[in-house]
Formats: structure tokens, sequence, C-alpha cells
């Protein structure tokens, strides 16, 4: 704190001769100034905080020098950039191929495929923090899952057909509802919204399947015949290269379509995933 002390308006004269001077040391210098009051100034209490914070004292923090990249270099900076969310397997180039299900809007996916390739990607968004809500009239097909994982509002349920209630799905709470409901799904009271994903599993084509197909964002297409192949492409205006590779394709591999990208992507378990599901395989 700064001692503040205060003149006549007559300035230094005003003192007689001999008195003391407030705030003067031995010899009547003024600290800092000369002697009596000719010399300079005290510095005020700004003005000696802002030479301190200029000196590194205060609320700048260090000096560190600043992180640059050279021109010639800006080809050698690789950012990792993508999706984030459930790994469903391998592209053809060997690349993770990731499926993002928790978003803030709705999202429908359809897999004309196996129960397994289901399960485990049931089994992968729950490990990823999704609230999974099973629909099914095979309850014992989804037992051994359930046990695996927990049930509960932090894990894995499972509900009769027409009986999921409300999951009260949020951005920290997110949902996935699979309809595991046979070839004619009926329409589901639980609908996809705002951070709940839905994924119906077909486990062949049926007459409800190009309606569904349509409604979706994405559709899965695993072995099919060549009969449902024709269809499915039809559906999806998919080339003549991918119709006649679609019932060839080996267990565990899915052909994923949304709008006009394609990708095929090989489902590989894990060894906890084989040991709770078995290996890949379309029949069920």
């Amino acid at each position: 704190m700064t001692a503040m002390t205060s003149q006549p308006a007559g300035g230094s004269g005003a003192y007689p001769p001999g008195q003391h001077v407030p705030g003067a040391g031995a010899g009547g210098f003024a600290p800092g100034g000369g002697p009596g009051s000719g010399g300079a100034p005290e510095p005020s209490a700004a003005d000696r905080l802002r030479g301190r914070v200029r000196s590194g004292f205060g609320l700048l923090g260090p000096r560190h020098g600043r992180h640059t990249l050279p021109a010639d270099q800006l080809d050698s900076l690789a950012l990792p950039i993508g999706d984030d969310g459930v790994v469903i397997g391998v592209d053809a180039e060997g690349q993770p191929a990731v499926l993002g299900l928790n978003r803030p809007t709705p999202y429908d996916v359809v897999l004309i495929g196996g129960l397994w390739t289901a399960q485990v990607l049931a089994l992968r968004a729950a490990a990823t923090g999704t609230r999974v809500a099973v629909e099914t009239g095979r309850a014992q097909a989804w037992a051994q899952m359930v046990q695996a994982v927990g049930g509960g509002q932090t894990g894995m349920t499972v509900y009769d057909v027409g009986r999921v209630p409300p999951q009260g799905a949020s951005a920290g709470n997110p949902v996935l509802v699979v309809r595991d409901c046979g070839m004619r799904p009926p329409r589901g009271r639980v609908v996809s919204g705002p951070w709940q994903a839905v994924l119906t599993l077909l486990p062949y084509l049926s007459p409800v399947a190009p309606r569904l197909m349509w409604q979706a964002r994405l559709v899965g297409v695993q072995r099919v015949s060549p009969d449902e192949a024709a269809e499915i492409s039809r559906t999806l205006a998919l080339p003549r290269g991918d119709m006649d590779s679609l019932p060839t394709l080996a267990d565990g591999v899915t052909l994923w379509c949304a709008d006009r990208d394609r990708q095929y992507v090989m489902t590989q378990p894990t060894d906890a995933e084989t040991g709770l599901l078995g290996t890949p395989r379309r029949m069920d």
C-alpha cells in the first residue's frame, strides 16, 4: 500500500525553511528525488503495477515460444479426422469402418442379414455407453447377451414385440433400439428421434422391406438369393456389379448403402465376442 500525502496548492515553497517534508528521508530528500521536492515525483501505484506486469509478475502467465510450422513442412502435418461411433469392421482396404449411431437427428438403419451381425452391432454400441433396447419375439436368443452386458438403464433390456416403452434418450443418454421382429415387423411404438437410433433386422427380403429401405438412412445387405439381390438392387439403385456380388458374400460381410455411398465391410469378432456369440454366420 502506498502512503498518500497532500501538499498545499503553493507547491514545495509552501513549506517554511527547515520544516520536515512529509515522506522525506534523511537530509530532507523525497523518495526517488533530489534535495527537497525538486526531484522526480514518486511513481503512482498504477505505474508500479504496470511495471511489475511488464517484468513478468502478474496475470500474463509464462512466456513460451509460438508453435510454428514452415510452409514447406505443411504436407507432413497429419490430423486424425473422422467420424466417431461404433467400429463395425474393416473395409476393402483393411481400414476401420465406423458407424455413427448417436446423432441429434432421427437415424434409421435396416439390416437384411443375420442375427449374429445385429448382435455384434448392439454389443459394440453398448460398449461405447449407448443404452440398447431390444424388441424381439425370441428373447432367449438375446438372454446371454443381456447377462453379459447387464440390464437396466445403463446396459441392455429386452422387450416383447410392441411393448417397448419410451426410452427418454438424450445427448448424455443415447439409445439404440434393435427391432428383431421377423419378416414382417409391425410399426413400432418407439421410433427414431434425437439421440435414439433404430436398427431393424430383416432375415430375408419381405413385402415390407422396400418401404423400410426407402425410409432408412442406412441399409445393410448380407448374402441373399439372386432374386432378392435383383429386387434390392432395383430399390437401392445398385449397379450390376453389386447385384451380382450379393449372392456370393461371405459370412460376416455386409454391403452398407447410404444415399449414393456404398461400402463392403467385413465384421471380425474379438475373442470375447466369439466366446459369447460364436463365429460369423449368415443363417441363425
